[in-house]
Formats: structure tokens, C-alpha cells, sequence
């Protein structure tokens, strides 16, 4: 089979799940990013402690691993997996030159199996950032997404894979 041939497809051309018991069992991880973009006021309340719903950075990391282990309950042909470690991270960006702050996401997902996690790492982080999306409504219904993706994975029959050039703006 080419690289480039969808593998989600069976003979009559109707979506399947892609049959992976042939494949050897081997250690996989991926990495995704994403940014939650708001208001200033809003990144410096999320700091002090200050929305009404709880800490959100810390509730947000709990639904995004939660996000990684629910994976295939949202995306109808990933299969379900044995996680052997889901972490979130979150990185500040204060508001430069009039424009938003942001909290970047990033999510690593591991497994040993026979299929990679790169849905459950890309889960993990939208999963996140709509957490941190309902604890500030409230106070920022303009709270924004973007650059959300994979910039890495390695095991597997394809190896390991590193994004080569940044997200577009």
C-alpha cells in the first residue's frame, strides 16, 4: 500500500477501522500544540485565581487527559487503546503589542501497541482548550483557537515524524 493511500476505506469505498492485528507491538508517542487565544484581563485572572468556576488551568489539564482516554467515543474509527501516560503543559504568552494573550497547549500521549496516539495527543489539546473556553465565558466570550496540530509522533512502521515549519498565522 503507498504512503499517501487512505486506509479508512474498505473495497466498496465505506469507512472502516483500519485493521492493525498484523502489526507488531512497539512504543509510540506524539506530541500536539494548540493556543487558547483571549483578552489580557482574562489570561491575569486565569493567573490569580480568579474565575468563578475554579482553578481553570488545573481543571482544563484533568479534561484534556480525560479528552486523550475518551478519544475513540468522539472520532468513530479510532481504535481503543491502553494509554501509558497523557501530560499536559501549559506555557504564558502575555498580550504583545495590542493583541491577545494566549495559553499555549501542549499534550503528550503515549501507548505500546500496534496503532500511535496522534488523535489522542490532537484530542488532548482540543479538549483543553474548550475547558478553559467554558470556565471564562463568562468574562471573554470572544476566547479564540488556533494552531492546533501534531509536532511530533515516533514508533511505528513509519517512524517518528517532527513538523517541519511552524503553524501559518
Amino acid at each position: 500500500m503507498a504512503e499517501t493511500e487512505l486506509t479508512h476505506f474498505n473495497q466498496e469505498g465505506r469507512a472502516r477501522m483500519v485493521d492493525v492485528s498484523g502489526k507488531a507491538d512497539t512504543h509510540r508517542t506524539a506530541v500536539a500544540t494548540g493556543m487558547v487565544y483571549m483578552k489580557p484581563e482574562t489570561l491575569a485572572r486565569i493567573q490569580a485565581g480568579q474565575i468563578a468556576k475554579g482553578d481553570v488551568l488545573a481543571v482544563a489539564q484533568v479534561a484534556g487527559v480525560m479528552g486523550a482516554k475518551r478519544t475513540p467515543d468522539l472520532i468513530p474509527m479510532c481504535h481503543p487503546l491502553l494509554l501509558t501516560n497523557v501530560d499536559i503543559h501549559f506555557k504564558i504568552h502575555p498580550a504583545e503589542n495590542g493583541g491577545p494573550a494566549a495559553v499555549q497547549i501542549n499534550a503528550t500521549v503515549k501507548t505500546s501497541g500496534q496503532t500511535g496516539v496522534e488523535m489522542e495527543a490532537v484530542t488532548a489539546v482540543s479538549v483543553t482548550a474548550l475547558t478553559i473556553y467554558d470556565m471564562c465565558k463568562a468574562i471573554d466570550k470572544g476566547i479564540s483557537f488556533g494552531q492546533i496540530g501534531l509536532l511530533s509522533k515516533s514508533g511505528g512502521k513509519s517512524g517518528t515524524y517532527t513538523r517541519p515549519e511552524p503553524f501559518p498565522k
